[in-house]
C-alpha cells in the first residue's frame, strides 16, 4: 500500500544513519513507512515497531525477506532484538500524519470523531482521561504536557461541565475550550490545540515511552551505530537533547537534568553533529507539517550500556 505522507526529513535521516545491504535497522516508530521504505532502498533489511494495528495494512508489498513489523511498543526494542545486534536505530516522535486525518481516530479537533487518541486499541482513551481525572491532575496534565497557560480554568470548566453531560466527541471538546478560554481573539493557533497535544500525550504515555526507547536502543546497538531521533515539539526534543547530552559525556550524570545512572560510567554514544538539523526550505515548502521537526542524531560507542544507580 502506497504511504499517505510523506516522510519528515527522509534524506537526512537516511544520511544520519548509512544504512547498507548486509546491516539490520531498526525503524522504531513504523507509521506508514516512509522511513523503513527508504531504508530498504539501500540494500539493508529493517525490523520495524508500531503499537498501532492500523500500521500494517502499510507494511503491504514490503519485502519479506528484508522486513519484518513487530506490534509492540518501541521501548521494547531491545528484548524483541537482543542488546548489541542492531546496526542503527531510527525514532520520528509523536502523532502520525495519517492518524490525525482519521477522524474515527479522535486525535484532532479539524475533524469530528470519538474522543479515543489511543495509538494502540487498548488502555483508556482521552475520554477515560477528561471524564475521569481529578481536576488538579487534569491541571496538571495540560500544563506540564501542553505548556498551557490557562490550564487550571480549563481543567475547572471541564470538571463542572462533565458532572452533567460527559465529553464524547473532539468537536465537542475543542468548542467547549475555545469557550472557556474566552474565545479565538484573533490568535493563529486554535485555543485547543495545547490541550489535545497534552491530552494525546497523556494517552499514550508518549514522554516516558520516549525515555524508555532511548535506553532501548541503547542496548539494542552494536558499537559504531547510530541513533537518529526527528521530533516534533519541544517537549520531546528536550529529552533526546538530554539524553544525548549525557550519554556523550557533555552534561554531568548528576545533574538535575539527567536522570539517575551508575557514577562513572564512560560515554555510550558520541554526537554526530552539534545540535539539531531542521527541514530544508524545499520541504517546508512542500510539507508545511514538517515546520517543526528537529533532528538529532549520535553513534554508539563501545562503553557498557549506563545502568540505574542502585
Amino acid at each position: 500500500m502506497t504511504a499517505p505522507h510523506a516522510p519528515v526529513m527522509l534524506d537526512e535521516v537516511v544520511d544520519a544513519l548509512q544504512p547498507r545491504a548486509g546491516q539490520t535497522v531498526v525503524d522504531g516508530t513504523f507509521g506508514a513507512g516512509g522511513y523503513s521504505r527508504g531504508i530498504l532502498a539501500t540494500g539493508a533489511s529493517v525490523i520495524a515497531f508500531d503499537r498501532d494495528p492500523t500500521a500494517r495494512r502499510f507494511a503491504e508489498g514490503l519485502p519479506a525477506e528484508r522486513f519484518r513489523l513487530v506490534e509492540r511498543r518501541f521501548s521494547e526494542l531491545a528484548d524483541e532484538t537482543g542488546e548489541g545486534a542492531i546496526d542503527a536505530v531510527v525514532f520520528d516522535i509523536g502523532v502520525s500524519s495519517m492518524q490525525l486525518d482519521e477522524a474515527e481516530r479522535g486525535f484532532s479537533f479539524m475533524r469530528d470523531g470519538p474522543l479515543d487518541m489511543r495509538m494502540a486499541a487498548t488502555g483508556p482513551t482521552a475520554a477515560d482521561l477528561v471524564n475521569e481525572a481529578e481536576p488538579t491532575e487534569l491541571a496538571r496534565i495540560l500544563f506540564v504536557y501542553g505548556e498551557e497557560r490557562e490550564s487550571r480554568r480549563i481543567a475547572r470548566a471541564i470538571a463542572r461541565r462533565r458532572e452533567e453531560q460527559p465529553f464524547t466527541r473532539t468537536l465537542e471538546l475543542a468548542e467547549f475550550i475555545e469557550k472557556a478560554v474566552g474565545g479565538r481573539r484573533g490568535a493563529k493557533v486554535h485555543p485547543a490545540t495545547r490541550s489535545f497535544q497534552a491530552i494525546r500525550i497523556a494517552v499514550n504515555e508518549e514522554l516516558s515511552e520516549l525515555e524508555a526507547g532511548l535506553a532501548a536502543a541503547e542496548r539494542a546497538l552494536k558499537t559504531g551505530g547510530p541513533l537518529v531521533v526527528v521530533t516534533f515539539h519541544s517537549l520531546e526534543d528536550r529529552i533526546v537533547k538530554t539524553f544525548f547530552s549525557v550519554r556523550a559525556g557533555k552534561t554531568p550524570a548528576g545533574s538535575r537534568h539527567a536522570p539517575p545512572v551508575a557514577a562513572g560510567a564512560a560515554p555510550s554514544f558520541q554526537l554526530s553533529f552539534n545540535g539539531a538539523l531542521t527541514p530544508s526550505a524545499a520541504e517546508l515548502a512542500a510539507n508545511p507539517r514538517a515546520r517543526s521537526a528537529k533532528l538529532r542524531a549520535a553513534v554508539r560507542t563501545e562503553a557498557p550500556v549506563w545502568r540505574a544507580a542502585a
